[in-house]
């Protein structure tokens, strides 16, 4: 019942509805008290009014969002506690009290006071707000960008002005109780003088040399760092806030590129969750000032996503544009028609080749490169299970998808089945459930059916603690998680400790610390190493969240169970024996025949009948007869080892920059020579893959 007013009610727990419950009552029981008329009633139902509207905006509750668009927002709820606090004076034969008239005087100011100062934030975010966003790019020597004003005065702005009638309405209850005026009078001078107090504050931020350059002179100074920097490679996203991850998994990649990188993003969101890294980012959120932007230095432009904004740049002919996806799956998002618009399309091996091929998109084979997954190399390969050691195995599903085709995940129709046989297992093996950032999302069956599983995991974690069987090395788990408390202390100094203020201020100071970012990216690996030791290693486990990452969980675990998606090429790189589930229930065959990944896969039934096929594959290599295939298929999905995967894509990058020269340089002949009907300068051909020489004869299997 519980649950279900919690989903109706959109709010994230049963806390948050409790507070919403008792917000409604509060002005319901302020109404009656008024009417009554009761001071002592009426200020109960004003605390509980105060103290439920501040925990429901603390919390960011959906809730609070759904109030202002029906007309409740929380200056309305103010200013019916206000007038209502107007009735309970009428009501108790005050209308002729100089408190009733300075009351109606002092909340008429107030609300006056409260536009001033709304008007005067409002043109203080806006002077701030730049036409661009950076990271890593220094445009100190070039800007003048002042301070914000203080934190005090800007977060949470209207909420902390509308809070100063607090002196104003507990004075005039007060002075109503003990009938003295002068009490009143003292609460409401504390109120319109702290608000006229807020509103001088706030000022100054207004004029002179408070306020940053225009927009005019920020963009120059863009322009002129991105004509000494001369960037040669570009990345280039568009997305919600939920697909960050779909950047910054190339951010590593872009770190390791021979010519200069540039990171370009179009929303600002996507800036605030960018991983760290020390490429310089530019988040360009106008599609003018995009397409203003002096790139006449770049020749190869990479796009990890297909999104409507990728338009504002692939309208630039001097350099050449890729996808290169943000994984490599069956899906058939991996063969989007879409992807005709670009020059060539990046795959990780052959099967990505002869997918586009089968599918018959209009993508030419001679457009796409093989160039592997460079994201893959901290993925270890596989190793024995130990004998003393319990097998831990990863279920990692993905998300419900746009649709709902049964095919999409196996959470829905399988996931419970596959947690409970894991287990239930005997011998025993320990799981991790570790979901798609989207679960959910779309599908509040999804949703539903996470939950469940969740629940299930950790009621089998429990269990199992109490298990007397199992034991734990209590000294050494307090060690771990007493060196995880000193990484997080840290790591929380590195990467919170400075105040950036507003956007304009972390785009003055967003240099970064080469240093720092070391001893983060250090501390990063100690924190995964202490977070495993930190808790017995047959402890049952729910991972959401940013840490420990996937691919964390992939070097931890013995094997995988997952769906269709490019987890399960990924987790291919590891060698280790895996399971993905026929969740459309097309049958083994015909489930390999449509998904090359499934391949050297177990294949799982909705009841996850199957499971036991892996679980013994795990135990014992002898029993594993899919390793080989799994071999194979390794290399037809993500290519050779060698050369290594950065090797090819940088040899891509730079074969394609050859390409895009050439053009430029044709087109500059075709302009001098006066004429279309010149020949370009000799043109590069386009390879087939990135290394030809490496992939030379490589079948698809």
């Amino acid at each position: 019942m519980i649950s279900t007013a919690i989903r109706v009610a959109r709010v994230g727990s049963a806390a948050e509805l409790a507070a919403a419950g008792l917000m409604t009552s509060g002005y319901a029981g302020l109404m009656l008290a008024a009417l009554v008329p009761s001071i002592p009633a009426f200020a109960a139902a004003a605390a509980v009014t105060y103290l439920a509207d501040h925990y429901l905006h603390r919390k960011g509750s959906y809730l609070v969002n759904r109030l202002s668009k029906v007309r409740a927002g929380l200056s309305i709820r103010f200013l019916i506690r206000q007038l209502l606090l107007i009735l309970l004076l009428a009501r108790l034969a005050l209308a002729d009290n100089l408190i009733y008239y300075g009351a109606i005087a002092c909340f008429v100011a107030f609300y006056g006071l409260q536009v001033c100062h709304g008007a005067v934030t409002t043109l203080i975010r806006n002077r701030r707000r730049l036409p661009v966003a950076t990271r890593n790019v220094d445009l100190v020597s070039r800007l003048r960008i002042p301070n914000a004003p203080p934190r005090a005065l800007m977060d949470r702005a209207a909420e902390k002005m509308l809070h100063l009638d607090l002196a104003a309405v507990a004075g005039i209850l007060v002075g109503a109780s003990l009938e003295s005026a002068a009490i009143g009078y003292t609460g409401i001078g504390i109120t319109v003088g702290a608000a006229v107090l807020y509103v001088l504050a706030l000022l100054p931020y207004l004029r002179g040399r408070r306020v940053p350059p225009n927009a005019k002179k920020v963009l120059g100074a863009l322009d002129g760092w991105l004509r000494d920097y001369r960037p040669e490679t570009v990345l280039y996203f568009s997305g919600s806030k939920d697909s960050a991850y779909q950047v910054n998994m190339w951010l590593e990649t872009m770190a390791q590129l021979d010519t200069r990188p540039l990171v370009i993003l179009r929303e600002n969101v996507i800036l605030e969750k960018l991983a760290p890294t020390t490429v310089p980012v530019v988040c360009v959120p106008g599609g003018v000032h995009l397409m203003n932007m002096d790139l006449s230095t770049v020749r190869v432009a990479l796009y990890p996503a297909n999104v409507g904004k990728n338009i504002h740049l692939l309208r630039v002919p001097t350099m050449k544009h890729v996808f290169i996806g943000h994984g490599d799956s069956d899906k058939l998002a991996s063969v989007n028609p879409f992807s005709k618009v670009y020059d060539e399309v990046w795959t990780a091996g052959r099967a990505g080749r002869d997918r586009y091929a089968i599918a018959d998109v209009g993508i030419r084979d001679d457009d796409i490169v093989e160039v592997g997954r460079p994201q893959l190399a901290p993925i270890r390969p596989r190793q024995d299970v130990p004998g003393d050691r319990m097998p831990t195995i990863l279920y990692a599903p993905t998300w419900e998808g746009w649709d709902d085709n049964p095919g999409n995940t196996s959470l829905l129709l399988a996931g419970e089945n596959i947690v409970r046989k894991l287990v239930e297992a005997d011998p025993a093996v320990r799981v991790l459930y570790k979901p798609h950032p989207f679960t959910g999302t779309r599908s509040p069956k999804a949703k539903a059916a996470h939950q469940r599983i969740t629940a299930l995991v950790k009621k089998a974690a429990a269990a199992r603690a109490a298990d007397p069987r199992h034991t734990a090395d209590t000294a050494a788990q307090s060690r771990a998680k007493a060196e995880l408390a000193r990484i997080e202390a840290r790591l929380d100094r590195l990467t919170g400790a400075v105040d950036k203020g507003d956007e304009a201020e972390a785009t003055r100071d967003g240099l970064v610390d080469i240093a720092r970012h070391e001893e983060t990216a250090r501390l990063r690996a100690e924190w995964n190493a202490a977070y495993w030791a930190s808790f017995p290693e047959w402890e049952h486990r729910v991972i959401t969240g940013a840490e420990p990452r996937l691919y964390d969980c992939f070097n931890i675990s013995d094997a995988m169970v997952s769906d269709i998606s490019s987890v399960v090429s990924d987790f291919i790189a590891s060698g280790k024996p895996y399971a993905v589930t026929d969740s459309a229930e097309l049958g083994a065959e015909e489930f390999r025949r449509q998904n090359t990944a499934v391949r050297a896969a177990v294949i799982l039934s909705n009841d996850a009948a199957q499971l036991g096929g892996l679980l013994e594959a795990v135990r014992d290599t002898a029993a594993d007869p899919l390793a080989g295939e799994r071999e194979q298929l390794k290399r037809y999905l993500l290519g050779p080892d060698e050369p290594t995967s950065i090797e090819r894509f940088n040899t891509a990058v730079a074969q394609l920059a050859l390409k895009a020269e050439a053009r430029n340089l044709g087109q500059a002949n075709r302009i001098t020579a006066g004429g279309p009907e010149v020949e370009p300068v000799d043109v590069v051909p386009a390879p087939r893959t990135a290394m030809e020489s490496e992939t030379e004869g490589v079948e698809a299997r």
